[in-house]
């Protein structure tokens, strides 16, 4: 139990970081140069659950990164779709997918898959037994 609460930590740190550069590169694109990244308090809990795919990662170890991957990917969507259900009922949702053609209801974005798989592959070697 010990071990879980510290990789729940460990992730949901993680996943701030990177959803924190990820939104700060992404002001690039609109030429805004303070490279301001931003996040959410809600963000913590839901990158912290990928530390319940420790299991899952290991039994994922020596597979093609191209199917773990893809595997990841489609879990963070269905964790994604699941708590930005929830948290869109409670007028909470800190994203609004809507404005991209592949979005859907708002609360994923099916062009996001590349970033998911790397996310998850990266939460892979954060869990991994050797970083641990």
């Amino acid at each position: 139990m010990k071990k879980l609460i510290a990789n729940f930590i460990k992730c949901g740190i993680f996943g701030w970081c990177l959803e924190i550069v990820f939104t700060a590169f992404d002001s690039l694109r609109r030429r805004d140069f303070k490279l301001k990244g931003t996040t959410s308090l809600y963000m913590f809990p839901i990158y912290g659950m990928a530390s319940f795919l420790a299991p899952l990662f290991r039994l994922m170890k020596g597979k093609p990164i191209i199917l773990r991957g893809l595997t990841y990917a489609g879990l963070i969507f269905t964790g994604e779709y699941i708590s930005g259900s929830l948290l869109t009922k409670k007028t909470l949702c800190p994203w609004d997918y809507n404005r991209s053609k592949w979005h859907i209801k708002g609360i994923i974005r099916l062009d996001y898959l590349p970033f998911w798989a790397i996310a998850g592959l990266l939460f892979e070697k954060l869990l991994s037994e050797r970083s641990s």
